[in-house]
C-alpha cells in the first residue's frame, strides 16, 4: 500500500523533473510518465512499453520509476532484470544514486538509503540495496540469473534481449521464457506488478509470447485504464514514424517523427530504407523475421523499358477501412509477358484527393486500360476516374474470391514476372516497407493493399481467362 509521505505528492513528470532537471519533456514523454504514474499508483498491474532507441524509455522505466515507487511505498521490493547482470546492476546504481540526492530527500524523506557504512546493518551492494528502517529493497538480476527466497512487489523488465542475434536465437528465446516462467512468476503474489520495456526484435520474444497466452489491450485513451482487470496487460507501443491512427494517447499526424528534435523523419526515412525490416522492429514495435517473409527483398528491378510492350494497364483497389491504403499500379507488358511497374499512388489521402492523383498518373503514363476493385467504393472511384481521363477505358469489378489464399498462391508468380523500377524503395517508400516485411502469416501483417494489387495484376495479366481468376466478375 502506498504512503503519502508529503502535504503534496508529486505527479511522476514533476518528481523526473526534480532529480533530472536536465530532462528534456517531450509530449510523448508526458504520455509516458502518465502512464507510469498509474503503473506506479497501483492503477495498472501489467505493462509493456515498446519504444524505439534513444527515446527515454530506460530513463523513464528502470530509473526514475523505481525510485518513485520507494518513494510512495518504503516497504515496496522491487527487482529490476536485463539481458546481463552487469547491465541490471548498473540500472541498479542509478537508482541508488537519485535515492540519496538532496532533491530526492526534498520530496520523500522517510525513504533513505545506507551511506557509506552506516547503519551497518543494512544492506547495500550494486545488485541490492535495503531502505533504512523499512522492509523495502532494490535488486537486480541479469536474465536467467537466482532470486532464490526473494518476494518481489515489482518486476521491471527492461530489454531481455541484448540484440538481434539473441532474440532471432530459438535456444535464447526458449531459455528467456523457461526464465521468466520459473523465476519471474514464481517471485510474484496476488498483488505484485510487472513491466515490460523493450525495443521488439522478434514476432515470439518475451512480449509475443505473453500476447498469445495472455490478455493485451493496446491503450488508445486514458478511459480504457478504468476498465482494467488486474490479470489483463497494458499495451502501449510508441512509434518513431507515425503511421496509425491518431488517438488521444498519440495524436500525431500520419509520417510524424515521435521525437523530431533528436530523431527527424529525414533520418528515419534513411534508417527504413537501409532496412526496412530492421526498422520495422527496432523503430516502429512490428516485429517479423525473415525466414517467414512472403516476398522478402527478392524483388527485381530493371534500369529501363524494352522496346516490346504489348499494352499498358492499371490495377486499382480503393481503401477498404479508414487505416488502410488505396493502392494504384500503373504497369506495362512485353510481348514476353513481363510486367513492368510504371508508376504507383499509396495513399491514405480521403477519395477526393486520391481521385486526382490516379487519373493524373494514367494520363502521364498512357495507359490505355484500366481496372477498379468495387468492394468499398470502387465503383463511385471508377466513374470519377472516367470522367477526369476519358481516354482511358476503366471497367470495375467485384472480387469475391479469398484474400489470403489468393495472396499466398500467387506469390512466386509475383516475383518472377513483375519488374519494379530502379530506385524504387526511395521512390515509394511505404510500398517498399509493406512488401518487403509482408509475411507469410497472413494475420501478422497489418496492410495487405500492396500485396493484394501486385496479385491482382498477375491474375490479369498471366492467368486471364484461366481456372485462377473465376472469381472476377466484370461489370459494366
Amino acid at each position: 500500500m502506498s504512503e503519502k509521505v508529503n502535504e503534496v505528492t508529486p505527479t511522476f513528470e514533476e518528481f523526473a523533473l526534480t532529480v533530472y532537471p536536465f530532462l528534456d519533456i517531450r509530449p510523448f514523454h508526458a504520455t509516458y510518465y502518465r502512464l507510469l504514474q498509474a503503473f506506479a499508483e497501483g492503477r495498472v498491474r501489467r505493462l509493456i512499453i515498446t519504444m524505439p532507441p534513444q527515446h527515454g524509455k530506460s530513463v523513464g522505466a528502470t530509473t526514475l520509476l523505481p525510485a518513485y515507487m520507494l518513494g510512495l511505498d518504503p516497504d515496496m521490493r522491487i527487482a529490476i532484470a536485463s539481458y546481463s547482470a552487469s547491465l541490471a546492476s548498473r540500472f541498479n546504481r542509478r537508482v541508488q544514486r537519485i535515492l540519496e540526492g538532496d532533491e530526492y530527500a526534498s520530496l520523500f524523506p522517510q525513504t533513505t538509503i545506507k551511506r557509506g557504512s552506516k547503519p551497518p546493518t543494512v544492506v547495500r551492494t550494486s545488485d541490492e540495496v535495503e531502505v533504512v528502517g523499512r522492509n523495502g529493497v532494490l535488486m537486480s538480476v541479469g536474465r536467467e540469473g537466482s532470486l532464490t527466497g526473494n518476494r518481489v512487489d515489482c518486476f521491471i523488465l527492461d530489454d531481455l534481449y541484448k540484440d538481434a542475434a539473441e532474440a532471432n536465437s530459438p535456444i535464447v528465446r526458449e531459455n528467456c521464457w523457461e526464465w521468466y516462467t520459473s523465476v519471474v512468476r514464481t517471485r510474484m503474489h496476488n498483488a505484485s506488478r510487472e513491466i515490460i520495456v523493450f525495443t521488439r526484435w522478434h514476432e515470439q520474444d518475451l512480449i509475443g509470447t505473453i500476447s498469445q497466452l495472455e490478455p493485451v489491450v493496446e491503450l488508445r485513451q486514458w478511459r480504457d485504464l478504468e476498465h482494467i482487470t488486474p490479470d489483463t496487460w497494458v499495451s502501449l507501443n510508441f512509434e518513431a514514424l507515425k503511421t496509425t491512427p491518431a488517438t488521444e494517447i498519440d495524436p500525431r499526424g500520419e509520417g510524424e517523427p515521435l521525437w523530431g528534435e533528436q530523431h527527424s523523419a529525414e533520418l528515419l526515412l534513411a534508417k527504413r530504407r537501409l532496412d526496412p525490416l530492421r526498422f520495422e522492429c527496432m523503430y516502429q514495435g512490428r516485429p517479423s523475421v525473415r525466414e517467414g517473409l512472403l516476398y522478402g527483398d527478392n524483388f527485381v528491378e530493371y534500369t529501363e523499358l524494352p522496346r516490346d510492350i504489348v499494352r499498358r494497364g492499371n490495377y486499382t483497389d480503393t481503401a477498404d477501412m479508414g487505416d488502410d491504403y488505396l493502392c494504384s499500379i500503373c504497369y506495362a507488358v512485353d510481348a514476353d509477358g513481363v510486367i513492368y511497374l510504371l508508376d504507383v499512388i499509396y495513399s491514405r489521402e480521403p477519395m477526393e484527393v486520391t481521385e486526382a492523383l490516379v487519373s493524373d498518373m494514367l494520363l502521364r503514363t498512357q495507359t490505355r486500360f484500366a481496372l477498379v476493385e468495387s468492394n468499398n467504393g470502387g465503383r463511385g472511384f471508377a466513374r470519377v476516374l472516367q470522367q477526369r481521363a476519358p481516354a482511358v477505358r476503366i471497367e470495375w469489378f467485384h472480387q469475391s474470391a479469398d484474400k489470403e489464399a489468393r495472396i499466398l498462391s500467387n506469390s512466386s508468380t509475383v516475383l518472377h514476372t513483375i519488374r519494379f523500377p530502379q530506385g524504387w524503395r526511395e521512390r515509394w517508400r511505404e510500398l517498399y516497407a509493406h512488401l518487403t516485411t509482408y509475411r507469410r502469416k497472413f494475420a501478422s501483417n497489418r496492410w495487405h493493399d500492396a500485396a493484394d494489387v501486385l496479385t491482382g495484376i498477375v491474375e490479369k495479366e498471366v492467368f486471364a481467362g484461366k481456372e485462377g481468376v473465376r472469381a472476377i466478375h466484370f461489370l459494366r
